[in-house]
């Protein structure tokens, strides 16, 4: 993991502009080792780093975990502080990679701790494996993890394969993960599988306060095809596993020629795993233009084809998870700490909850 690797997942609001999160960055001295703290342009998010007991025992609780394995900070400490999680890098070496990172999420994507240790002895080869974790606090310490592959395709030294090889690896990797899924579930994972979608759907428009009477109406009178897909999805009959729900190029890190982990587990869900679609494809059809999803979506499927579903059903399968996939992005932006203003978290979702039927199809 990298300085840019905990990057602002929830661009459909607007990503921050670098003079933004030059303003809003500043030095604390108040913290032990210089601080630099960058809240982005977050500075109304209501976060436990105000709070200096708190601090002292999440930034001792990294420490010890630092010195368990005989690691010394050498450096100043860089922070980020964002509505649902806050990062700090602790440098223990002169080179980039000599750092780890303290990452403590919001009580709402709290399973991240944990679901980060189990993927660690699950599927080692597809994550980076914490130092320590505390679940109970949503607390975890992990390695840095390379570039990532953002900035590897921005450089040129990447292209559309290395995209579509991370896809295939990750496909691989949610096979792998299928015999979890319960145990995901009891890590306090969200559940999005597709029978529990309707009900979702219904949560969503009926407590959205930006959706004007006659929205609503329309949305709730759609529910009938909502229906008609979840039983459609079912009956392909792919199995439930993990669903990253936000696996785009700045998720994704780099570490070797072909080599790709995976990681950010807080807006994750346990559901349909070909929803996991939906964020690549779209990254891949804006970089590389809309004739390549195809190829995105053949990438991702190769790894399902043993389970004797017919490919153009598997590809069917694809078509309707992508679609549902906006009810997971949409209750996702509510992952906050307690407190934090969520005027915009409610804009973003009603958004993703109207692509749900107004969006064609992706895939």
């Amino acid at each position: 993991m990298r300085n840019e690797a905990e990057t602002d997942t929830k661009t459909e609001i607007g990503a921050e502009t670098r003079a933004e999160a030059e303003a809003a960055t500043r030095i604390d001295h108040q913290t032990g080792p210089t601080t630099t703290v960058d809240r982005g342009r977050f500075g109304d998010a209501v976060t436990p780093w105000e709070d200096p007991d708190w601090r002292g025992t999440a930034l001792g609780w990294a420490e010890r975990g630092l010195a368990r394995h005989g690691l010394r900070e050498t450096g100043p400490r860089e922070v980020r502080v964002r509505p649902w999680s806050i990062l700090v890098r602790f440098r223990t070496g002169p080179a980039d990679r000599d750092a780890f990172w303290f990452k403590a999420s919001a009580p709402a994507a709290g399973f991240e701790a944990a679901l980060g240790g189990a993927l660690a002895d699950w599927v080692p080869e597809h994550v980076m494996a914490p130092l320590a974790v505390d679940a109970e606090r949503g607390w975890c310490l992990l390695p840095d993890g390379g570039p990532l592959l953002r900035g590897v395709l921005d450089r040129g030294d990447a292209d559309l394969g290395d995209w579509l090889t991370a896809v295939g690896q990750y496909a691989r990797m949610q096979r792998a993960l299928t015999p979890y899924a319960d145990r995901m579930t009891e890590l306090g994972v969200p559940s999005a599988r597709t029978r529990h979608l309707p009900e979702i759907f219904d949560g969503l428009v009926g407590t959205n306060p930006t959706f004007a009477p006659e929205t609503r109406d329309s949305l709730r009178a759609r529910r009938p095809l909502l229906l008609q897909w979840c039983e459609e999805l079912d009956a392909i009959g792919v199995p439930d596993s993990l669903d990253h729900c936000d696996l785009h190029d700045g998720q994704v890190l780099a570490p070797g020629a072909g080599r790709f982990t995976f990681f950010d587990w807080g807006d994750a869900a346990v559901a349909h795993p070909f929803a996991s679609l939906l964020v690549p494809a779209r990254d891949v059809r804006e970089r590389y233009g809309p004739e390549t999803v195809t190829a995105v979506r053949d990438a991702y499927l190769e790894p399902w084809t043993d389970l004797g579903v017919p490919l153009p059903e598997l590809r069917r399968a694809a078509t309707l998870a992508v679609r549902l996939a906006a009810l997971s992005r949409a209750v996702s932006w509510f992952r906050l700490f307690p407190g934090t203003p969520a005027a915009d978290c409610h804009e973003a979702s009603a958004y993703w909850v109207e692509e749900l039927f107004a969006a064609p199809d992706l895939l």
